[in-house]
């Protein structure tokens, strides 16, 4: 079996001869089949345990055993307690989504520490038949027939060119003892469902069952790339930004709904959320959908991809030294002497105040519900809303905007219309010029 590991560790390029590997060890058949082989094979094993307390003394049982074994052989031991059950109710997720969030958190923080190159993990052939099973029951694309790729990032499965038979073939002939954890017979757990329910079942009419699955995971591999590389051509026909589709066009598109689902799920979007966006696009604007970190908003003939968190907290203050280097794009400040010449004003560009009725520090923040300023030009006061309105701001052009303040007034919607109260007048002494770069 070390033949056909250390050939799919070639084949895959999964890691560099001799290098440096976190080993996730919990002293199980598979980590202890996977820990070993490495070890054989020449790499820097660092074997790493986490000690979920989820098993009472079996977890203490595991961590003792796992520590043995990885000392008997001159193996570089590593371990952490984790709080698993608070972890999961104080971000209220899963037992088992909180155990393995924490595990690889703490293995990319050992791969750092110990400047390894890889993490290992012990998955198997019958875990990717598992896996592809569950993503099928859980309404997966494309992606989830694939199951789990040999190398994802830093993360490496050697030993996915195995079966389970196979790891415990390599562990009767070693000799090689292992713990065994008591959960994995539960089928409250739905992976242990899959085992040992699901997959008994589908033998039974297809005794091939996992092999033609393992099959077809891989026959999805090949057809993702081809995907794929039709759906960033896609993207580049109907993403005219990062930020925006343009709703024409992916209309054009062979097929938009699927074009649609590939551009959002990859912004965390769920097939749900997309399929709601998907249906509104024939109706009215202004409508926003959510995934956990971003928003889309249906505007117009666009829709608008933006970042979740919210920017009217965004704010800085220009004191009267007219210091710009903390602001989030170059202002250039210049007082000047007014002679009277209005004429020239003009040909300033930019923006001028009266010196003499500006309050500091000023302030440059996003603009809120309720703001309002008084047109150059105009006696009546106008909400920045029906402003931004007027001019057909798009929603993504509206949080985009910012506004320079004097106190409570607004002075500038930077870059478009100054407020008259501020203008320069007859007997103006000192103004004040912006410039944007």
């Amino acid at each position: 079996m070390d033949r056909k590991i250390s050939g799919f560790i070639k084949q895959y390029n999964l890691l560099s001869k001799g290098c440096k590997v976190i080993v996730g060890f919990s002293g199980g058949a598979d980590s202890v089949a996977l820990l070993s082989i490495l070890t054989d094979l020449g790499f820097q094993c660092i074997a790493a345990h986490c000690n979920f307390h989820l098993r009472g003394e079996e977890s203490e049982r595991d961590e003792l055993f796992a520590r043995n074994f990885a000392l008997r052989r001159n193996i570089v031991f590593e371990k952490i307690d984790f709080d698993t059950v608070g972890y999961a109710s104080i971000h209220g997720i899963s037992i088992e989504m909180a155990a393995r969030t924490l595990r690889y958190e703490w293995f990319e923080k050992l791969r750092l520490q110990h400047d390894a190159e890889a993490i290992a993990v012990a998955h198997h052939r019958d875990d990717q038949v598992e896996t592809v099973l569950l993503n099928i029951i859980r309404g997966c694309g494309l992606k989830g027939l694939t199951g789990m790729a040999p190398e994802n990032g830093y993360v490496v499965r050697p030993l996915l060119c195995v079966s389970r038979s196979e790891i415990e073939d390599f562990l009767d002939s070693r000799r090689l003892e292992f713990v065994t954890d008591s959960t994995n017979n539960e089928t409250v757990y739905l992976r242990n469902s899959v085992r040992h329910e699901l997959l008994p079942l589908l033998e039974r009419y297809n005794p091939s069952v996992r092999s033609a699955l393992l099959r077809m995971s891989h026959y999805m591999e090949g057809v993702e790339k081809v995907y794929d590389d039709a759906i960033d051509r896609g993207k580049k026909e109907v993403m005219p930004s990062s930020s925006e589709i343009d709703i024409d066009r992916l209309f054009r598109e062979p097929s938009p709904e699927s074009l649609l689902y590939s551009i959002l799920s990859r912004y965390g979007f769920s097939p749900a959320v997309t399929d709601e966006l998907f249906n509104s696009l024939s109706g009215s604007s202004g409508k926003v959908f959510f995934s956990p970190t971003h928003r889309a908003v249906k505007d117009r003939s666009r829709i608008l991809i933006t970042d979740k968190n919210a920017k009217e907290n965004e704010t800085f203050f220009i004191e009267n030294d007219l210091c710009s280097e903390q602001l989030p794009f170059k202002m250039s400040f210049t007082i000047v002497d007014f002679d009277g010449d209005f004429a020239t004003l003009k040909s300033l560009g930019g923006a001028v105040f009266d010196m003499d009725k500006l309050v500091f520090p000023l302030t440059l923040r996003r603009w809120k519900k309720g703001d309002f300023f008084v047109p150059f030009g105009m006696k009546g006061r106008k909400k920045i809303s029906d402003y931004f309105n007027d001019h057909k701001y798009s929603l993504l052009q509206k949080e985009e905007a910012w506004l320079l303040c004097s106190g409570c007034d607004v002075l500038w919607i930077v870059g478009e219309r100054t407020d008259d109260r501020y203008k320069v007048v007859k007997n103006t002494q000192k103004m004040l010029h912006i410039t944007l770069d």
